[in-house]
């Protein structure tokens, strides 16, 4: 009889577990499981890869078959809270596998997907739910989901929900939980921020602590190189090349401290014909998803990520874990090097220290209690790394794939930015290979119209005297251009009382600037709406000049403007 036997675990629960091939239980679970069985609170303090997510998980689920209470609409029984979509995914494929057999719904969400797609899902209720805070209060606040019917409450991964800023949204939800219900706390390390924020969720909790805090992950080799930062990059790609030829490195995490530097890793990585993918927050979580598939599945054997991978990622064959940048935060490092020697394997941890990173080797060590080993530079680093290649471009490699698929979903709505045509083919717009009647560019030249370029492509002349093609600084669009004595002729006759065109404006206006823009010059009063009518029937009414500008007029005051009221009836006084 196995140890999970000898617990009471439900017939299916053991059912799956001698699927999965589980007989001997790890540290945390033996000392997690009875506890939690009996209904206590617990406050887990374990490093990750330590088989957490069974320890929750299998009494959980014990407790769930037993008391059968039907699915709550928009509600759920159990809820985990994640700070990662990578681990939040990888919680529920295990808790799918522990359940396989009961008749318990697992629904996962978090950012990246469509959040109307999920709250479709959250209609009929489910079980259990494995959430990201921020997508969590997101539908909440949507009411798709509610947690008055939550029993059984865990929080993952407190110190980096902490680290990530999860302190307010966690508060919020803490507000939201009923008061009666079962809390799991669980963190690799336990500082007194991290205690107080436990003890808003947990009562009187059972302690477990199965390794001292910060403690790094046994069967681990930690080395450090001593390296100028402009060399980092040659030193990872020779040490890569040289450990996967010769089967030293099965699969390698590469972790950095920005998300482009991640990326120009990979490019780098790629050019000297070593598959790489990168996983940051600037992916998409279909690419973010696709990136693991295929570290996962071995077609991918190089990740570089960003720190929100280092807790994310379960992968038993990881067999080194680059650290080309130092983390800042001494804990990362445990996190980050956790990644390797998982399953009861060796693993090798190298760090690559600059001489500005020195600082945080020594804030390492003391957390850890561990000296880490100095390793020298290759033979012949120099020589070797004179011979890289340049960085591949952007979109190669592993990520080619997604690149692709933009270019195909462009080419199938129109082949330029989803359907949009170039911009001289576009209507209106300047056509860069259009020449004029003299075959001239629209760069040779001054065009400050549109009527300047109709001009010169069908082949005509300017009206301008100065110039045979290029207009004026004194150009009036409507009226074509002005030249200086024009202009001159124009003041005199705006000084006299005229506005310089056929029509009596002017006149009517008592010699002021016509209140119309552009009313100075061009066809007279009578044609300029199209119709034979003279000035009076311009606006629709048939008043007489004075009642126009601001005479004694019938019918009351005007509104809306011209044209807007009722004008008397009488015909103009020639």
């Amino acid at each position: 009889m196995s140890y999970f036997e000898e617990l009471g675990l439900a017939e299916p629960i053991l059912r799956a577990l001698n699927t999965k091939g589980y007989d001997n239980p790890t540290p945390i679970q033996r000392e997690a499981i009875p506890a939690l069985l009996d209904g206590r609170d617990l406050l887990g303090v374990a490093q990750t890869g330590t088989g957490k997510t069974a320890a929750f998980s299998l009494p959980s689920l014990h407790r769930l078959a037993a008391n059968p209470t039907g699915r709550y609409p928009a509600g759920c029984r159990m809820l985990i809270l994640s700070p990662t979509r990578e681990l939040a995914a990888q919680i529920a494929d295990n808790m799918r596998g522990y359940a396989r057999f009961l008749d318990l719904s697992v629904q996962c969400i978090f950012g990246g997907l469509p959040a109307r797609q999920q709250a479709r899902k959250l209609v009929p209720g489910c079980d259990v739910l494995v959430a990201t805070p921020g997508r969590l209060l997101d539908l909440i606040e949507q009411r798709a989901l509610t947690l008055q019917h939550v029993e059984i409450f865990v929080l993952d991964e407190a110190d980096q929900m902490m680290d990530l800023g999860f302190i307010k949204p966690l508060t919020r939800i803490a507000s939201m939980l009923p008061k009666e219900r079962q809390s799991l706390f669980f963190s690799a390390t336990m500082p007194d921020a991290i205690a107080n924020l436990g003890k808003r969720f947990i009562t009187d909790p059972v302690r477990v602590e199965v390794a001292p805090q910060s403690t790094t992950a046994e069967r681990v080799d930690q080395f450090i190189t001593n390296v100028n930062p402009r060399e980092k990059q040659a030193l990872l790609t020779i040490s890569l090349r040289k450990g996967l030829g010769n089967g030293e490195i099965e699969s390698a995490l590469v972790f950095t401290r920005t998300k482009h530097g991640a990326d120009r890793v990979v490019r780098h990585l790629v050019s000297a014909g070593i598959n790489a993918a990168a996983i940051h927050g600037n992916k998409s979580q279909a690419q973010r998803t696709r990136a693991l598939d295929g570290f996962r599945r071995g077609s991918v054997p190089v990740l570089v990520a960003t720190d929100i991978a280092a807790r994310g990622i379960d992968v038993p064959g990881v067999s080194a874990v680059f650290n080309f940048e130092i983390p800042n935060v001494a804990e990362q490092y445990v996190h980050r090097i956790g990644r390797t020697a998982r399953a009861g394997r060796s693993g090798l941890a190298i760090s690559f220290v600059a001489p500005d990173e020195k600082p945080y080797i020594r804030d390492i060590q003391r957390l850890t209690g561990i000296k880490l080993t100095p390793a020298p530079l290759p033979e012949n680093f120099l020589e070797e790394a004179k011979g890289l290649p340049a960085p591949a471009k952007k979109g190669t490699g592993a990520e080619r794939s997604d690149e692709d698929r933009n270019a195909r979903f462009r080419k199938g709505r129109g082949g330029n930015q989803g359907g949009r045509k170039p911009q001289g083919q576009r209507q209106g717009g300047r056509d860069r290979n259009w020449r004029d009647a003299e075959g001239r560019a629209p760069d040779q030249g001054d065009y400050r119209s549109r009527d300047d370029r109709d001009n010169r492509q069908h082949g005509k002349r300017d009206r301008s005297e100065d110039s045979e093609f290029s207009r004026p600084k004194n150009v009036s669009h409507k009226s074509g251009p002005v030249t200086k004595p024009v202009v001159e002729a124009q003041r005199q006759d705006r000084s006299n009382g005229q506005s310089g065109g056929k029509n009596n404006a002017g006149k009517r206006f008592g010699g002021k600037k016509p209140h119309r823009k552009g009313q100075g010059g061009g066809k007279p009063s009578s044609q300029r709406d199209g119709g034979q009518r003279d000035g009076a029937q311009r606006n629709g009414g048939q008043h007489n000049g004075n009642q126009r500008s601001g005479g004694p007029r019938k019918g009351g005051p005007r509104s809306g403007g011209n044209g807007g009221g009722q004008r008397p009836q009488q015909r103009r006084q020639s």
